[in-house]
């Protein structure tokens, strides 16, 4: 059922002002969330946003969404310019709910910033990530190129080329080797019937424009001490046991986790891979209000002391 209309919000951080979308419940709210976007949407308006904003306020939640900032020279946002950009979300959270209970939702390279950003501040109170690869992007990357490799129908000896290429494309990016030295290994690749796929630019740029590749989720995950809810479907872009597997290694005693299967979804918690709220798992929906009801009843009293 729809919520509340939305009222139009400004996050203003680091030289940028960045239009916001803020949800309130009808009355006091018991905690808020602020959500983090994916790669390869920045937007608001995104429709896992607009599905939170429709259903969280109801239970008490306060739902801060905001547009991604936006790169002048083309790079990726630095995660922790992403975290930067978060904490001026969050003091205007907190202006507009008072003192409660503040937790971060982060999807694919939202769960990165999300976890970037609690495990270096203990006052967020909970985390819900949503396909959430706890190897580095760079590895992250290889595997899921090569899955999308292996569903297009190629073979061993393509991917065994995909492997190469994009090492040639890290090692450039981690100053390992030359502009013109990896754009070799492109222009040998570039005209392989599979190189679309490869998420490797046909002409590198002569500067870093991948700056977190080596990012280590499992030293984040180290840090955390506040309960953690990870969905996973059939992800085709992330290595998920592995990344449950680290989790279990590297999730402190301090920490809760909570890990929720969503059978018939890929990496989008949709059923099929659709892309909008109708296609919404609903075990997704069930089992978030139920962890994040669960979670704020049995916080309570700790996070007030």
């Amino acid at each position: 059922m729809p919520g509340m209309t939305p009222r139009e919000v400004s996050v203003v951080c680091r030289g940028a002002e960045l239009p916001a979308l803020l949800s309130l419940p009808e009355g006091p709210a018991r905690a808020g969330i602020v959500l983090l976007h994916p790669a390869d949407d920045g937007s608001r308006r995104q429709f896992l946003f607009e599905h939170l904003a429709q259903i969280l306020p109801a239970h008490g939640l306060a739902v801060l969404r905001y547009d991604r900032r936006q790169m002048d020279d083309g790079r990726d946002v630095p995660y922790q310019l992403q975290v930067d950009d978060l904490g001026c979300a969050r003091d205007l959270l907190a202006r507009e709910t008072g003192p409660v209970p503040v937790g971060l939702w982060g999807f694919s390279q939202g769960a990165w910033a999300a976890l970037h950003a609690a495990a270096s501040d203990p006052s967020v109170n909970f985390l819900v990530l949503l396909g959430c690869s706890a190897v580095s992007p760079a590895r992250q990357m290889r595997y899921g190129t090569a899955v999308q490799l292996r569903r297009a129908g190629f073979g061993t000896a393509d991917v065994a080329e995909l492997d190469q290429l994009r090492s040639a494309w890290e090692q450039h990016q981690r100053g390992q080797s030359s502009r013109d030295q990896a754009q070799l290994i492109v222009d040998r690749y570039r005209g392989r019937p599979w190189f679309s796929l490869s998420s490797v630019p046909e002409v590198l740029p002569d500067g870093q424009v991948w700056d977190d590749l080596d990012f280590d989720p499992a030293t984040a995950i180290s840090r955390l001490a506040c309960p953690v809810l990870a969905f996973y479907g059939q992800d085709e872009w992330i290595p998920v046991q592995d990344s449950i597997s680290v989790w279990r290694h590297s999730l402190p005693d301090a920490a809760e986790l909570t890990i929720r299967d969503l059978a018939g979804t890929t990496h989008y918690p949709t059923i099929g891979g659709g892309r909008d709220i109708a296609a919404i798992s609903p075990d997704y929906t069930t089992a978030l209000i139920s962890w994040l009801n669960g979670t704020l009843r049995a916080g309570t009293e700790s996070w007030h002391r």
